[in-house]
């Protein structure tokens, strides 16, 4: 059977390679793409997360010169490969002399983030066609969980890269075997050596499940292409760790040592239990809309349209979402960051047939879209506006859990000129009455980009002052022994990371080793308040960062005996 698309298909307003207005609306859909992968990425400091410990482990290799043993603050870290740290360090050095540091560290989030979205628009055209390449995308950048998550730093980007590049080659291996066989074992090497063996276990079982699924791919040419991708990934992927036992067998012999089958398999863990749930919980809102539209795909084929399930279009990114979902709920620790990698199957399957969702459920989607976003761009400019003329109101502080109120956003005639651009054009992109179901995709998509860009334009100053610690290190620097070691207790790995970058400070963990320092830095969190000064020390310093009351840093030193 063949489905009849419900949908508007005026040429005026269908994304495609085609048509009137085709030079303009691909440069459209181009700007769109570069705004949401580089907004973010400048005008702050690094914060308190995964953007932290990164940058921090990429500012230690290029102090050392050493990319291949990654270190945090003086110790090394063992539990990650180097790949997504080497190339942000490498992209710090070569842009570092015209860009702050952090900003020309992040430029290789953005560069992973812009190569992950065109190996998606790659592979919806390699299984869908042209016409379906900006459907993915658009579908993939709409998605809710990405937002702050894929303009960090972090091993899970490289990870996300590596699954769109094999994904690609799988697709690619359909009709090129061996070219799509060596683009495969790249991704497979990628994932490796940003995340470990969690891109190649989730590759790997693809690539058996596939055959044993689906009589389609059961071939000479899919078997090639298996092999090419083996020949070009065991030896990328091995690189690292033949270095590593060249020159460092002892970090060797500690990374191996934290790699564990319980981290993949909950019931073999020990003292750790995985939370079955957690996909259930978490997957509905961070993909969205790219979720519920690869559901309607696969309910849509399943009941025979368009070529049913027995197409590759559905096979591969299906078998891969139910490979990496299978994962996610055994897996002992899941995490949000890493169902980043799950939006690349699931906006290829997403885009499959929008054409065939029916209308009043596109025009849900649509205006849903263009309520939400617009009310809350507004909301974000009126807040803005008055935060600017009167200062912070007490109750919007509360709203954000602001401890200050008060705050006043500096006026940045650059934020405020590209800010108010961007709304103008979100308003002319939404306004023709007009609708279709692609246009749906493209209102949803463009709505999160212009909330996107609010948040890191007007109002990045806001979340820099909440999220940096430049402030709070650069007020403990002068505190700081001008001789001896320094202890930290409850120390987390991103706050070492910042202390070390804004006030050169190399703490011993009161943790891992008997603590013989003159100087003590502890963190405390909310409920700590009441906790007394430890025996035997006395407090010469106290910060925390402006508005936030969850974390408070004292520094100790030594009673006289």
């Amino acid at each position: 059977m063949q489905a009849v698309a419900e949908t508007d298909t005026d040429s005026t307003f269908a994304l495609s390679p085609s048509g009137p207005y085709r030079a303009l609306k691909q440069f459209g859909l181009v700007v769109l793409c570069a705004i949401w992968a580089v907004l973010g990425t400048f005008g702050h400091d690094p914060w308190k997360t995964e953007d932290a410990t990164a940058f921090g482990i990429a500012y230690e290799m290029m102090q050392r010169g050493d990319f291949l043993v990654p270190r945090l603050a003086g110790e090394p870290v063992v539990d990650r490969p180097p790949l997504v740290y080497a190339a942000a360090a490498a992209s710090a050095a070569a842009f570092s002399s015209f860009l702050p540091m952090p900003d020309a560290a992040r430029l290789a989030a953005s560069a992973v983030l812009a190569l992950t979205m065109l190996l998606v628009g790659a592979a919806a055209t390699e299984l869908y066609g042209r016409d379906f390449r900006w459907m993915a995308v658009l579908l993939f950048i709409g998605s809710v969980g990405l937002w702050d998550r894929a303009h960090q730093l972090s091993p899970e980007q490289g990870l996300m890269l590596g699954v769109a590049a094999a994904l690609y080659g799988f697709a690619l291996g359909l009709r090129r075997p061996v070219v799509g066989g060596a683009i495969l074992g790249l991704g497979i090497a990628v994932s490796f050596l940003s995340r470990g063996f969690l891109g190649p276990l989730w590759i790997g079982l693809t690539a058996v499940a596939l055959p044993a699924a689906c009589q389609s791919w059961r071939t000479r040419g899919y078997a090639l292409s298996v092999g090419a991708a083996l020949v070009i990934a065991i030896p990328l992927g091995g690189v690292w760790p033949l270095a590593l036992a060249y020159r460092a067998p002892d970090h060797l012999m500690a990374w191996w040592a934290t790699q564990s089958v319980g981290d993949y398999f909950s019931p073999l863990a020990v003292n750790a239990a995985g939370d079955p749930t957690y996909v259930l919980k978490n997957l509905p809102w961070f993909a969205w809309p790219a979720l519920p539209l690869a559901l309607w795909t696969v309910t849509m084929r399943a009941r025979g349209f368009n070529g049913g399930l027995a197409t590759p279009g559905v096979q591969l990114p299906g078998i891969l979402t139910l490979v990496m979902t299978i994962s996610m709920i055994v897996k002992t620790e899941p995490r949000a960051i890493e169902l980043m990698s799950m939006l690349v199957p699931l906006a290829l399957l997403g885009a499959l047939e929008v054409d065939t969702l029916k209308r009043g459920y596109s025009g849900a989607l649509d205006w849903f879209g263009i309520l939400t976003f617009g009310l809350l761009s507004a909301l974000v400019w009126w807040l803005w506006f008055d935060a600017y003329a009167h200062g912070m109101s007490a109750a919007a502080a509360k709203v954000l859990r602001d401890t200050e109120p008060g705050y006043r956003p500096p006026l940045s005639w650059i934020a405020l000129a590209l800010s108010a651009l961007l709304s103008v054009l979100w308003l002319l992109l939404v306004r023709p009455a007009r609708r279709s179901n692609r246009r749906a995709v493209l209102n949803w998509a463009a709505g999160t980009t212009l909330l996107w860009a609010l948040l890191t334009t007007i109002w990045l100053p806001y979340i820099d002052s909440r999220r940096s610690y430049r402030a709070v290190a650069e007020s403990l620097r002068p505190a700081l022994p001008r001789e001896g070691c320094v202890a930290s207790r409850n120390l987390g790995d991103a706050q070492r990371a910042l202390f070390y970058y804004f006030a050169n400070l190399v703490t011993v963990r009161d943790e891992k080793t008997i603590n013989h320092c003159a100087a003590m830095l502890v963190q405390y969190g909310r409920h700590d308040a009441d906790i007394g000064t430890p025996a035997g020390w006395q407090a010469v310093w106290e910060g925390h960062r402006r508005g936030d009351d969850t974390e408070r840093y004292v520094l100790y030193v030594r009673k006289a005996s």
